[in-house]
């Protein structure tokens, strides 16, 4: 079966147990998890569909996750929300109630609602970090991936004064390649010209399948985002049918609180990979190999 086949079947099927078993014998083989002893399945299989079970851009992908979260704690071992509850009640972000048509989970940004007076850049990213930890468990948007819309309405000096280089490239890093998930599609709407520089900076760190999916819409996206996406997935401010972007918000902020103990585990875990306790032994390559025979 081939990678598409593969990320179809459910994650109990015994034809997904020979990828899972290689790929935590090579995760556990690398050098710079020494100290960690296992990864459960479901975990495993999160970064095999993100990569369509290819076993190295897997491997790439699972290494580059836990990377980012030893070299970004003061992002990644704080994902509470009650930290940025002052951010998401102005309606800042929203995961869409409905699907798009190819399944992908489709994501609003409000730019203009983030004061850059009150949350640091670090801050608004972690937002998007509590949301795909939420959303990367769940099967149809490993299958599907995602979609974002960055509404860039509002954008001013004081946002691009926070986005500095350094900053640039870990927010593209995270995105691109250190999450497993399937960015599918990029929306740019309302953005100024004066948005441009912190995008070229942003530009070269993303790989050359991310580049191709960017779209900028300027401010006539009312008519040119139905092309991407069908009326009953949008909300009517960005030219759909669906319930309006304040109540969407509003339903994500809930999500985010109900999920909380959720997030407080994945932070406070040294793999994100809540499914295994620290304490658990090692899983030997006999054992793996008599799991193999046997199945």
């Amino acid at each position: 079966m081939n990678g598409s086949q593969l990320t179809e079947l459910p994650d109990d099927s015994e034809q997904l147990r020979p990828h899972v078993v290689s790929l935590r014998r090579a995760a556990l083989q690398a050098d710079d998890l020494s100290s960690v002893r296992t990864f459960s399945d479901s975990f495993l299989i999160r970064f095999l569909r993100a990569r369509d079970f290819d076993q190295t851009l897997s491997l790439k992908l699972l290494l580059n996750y836990l990377h980012w979260r030893r070299e970004s704690p003061e992002i990644s071992t704080c994902l509470s929300p009650l930290s940025v509850f002052g951010l998401l009640k102005t309606s800042y972000h929203a995961v869409l109630p409905q699907r798009d048509q190819a399944g992908s989970r489709v994501l609003i940004y409000r730019i203009g609602q983030w004061n850059p007076k009150d949350w640091s850049a670090f801050q608004v990213f972690r937002v998007s970090l509590m949301t795909s930890e939420i959303i990367s468990r769940e099967t149809e948007t490993q299958r599907r991936g995602l979609k974002a819309i960055f509404d860039l309405k509002g954008w001013s000096l004081g946002h691009a004064l926070q986005i500095n280089p350094s900053l640039a490239r870990k927010i593209s890093s995270v995105l691109s390649d250190s999450f497993p998930l399937k960015v599918r599609g990029i929306h740019l709407v309302n953005e100024p010209i004066f948005f441009r520089p912190v995008f070229t900076m942003i530009r070269p760190f993303l790989p050359d399948k991310i580049k191709q999916r960017v779209h900028m819409h300027g401010t006539d996206f009312h008519r040119t985002l139905s092309d991407f996406f069908s009326p009953d997935v949008l909300p009517p401010e960005y030219g759909g049918e669906d319930l309006g972007i304040e109540e969407v918000c509003q339903a994500w902020t809930q999500e985010l609180f109900q999920s909380e103990n959720l997030l407080k585990q994945i932070a406070s875990h040294p793999t994100g990979d809540i499914s295994t306790k620290t304490g658990d032994a090692l899983i030997s390559e006999e054992n793996e190999t008599m799991t193999l025979t046997d199945g």
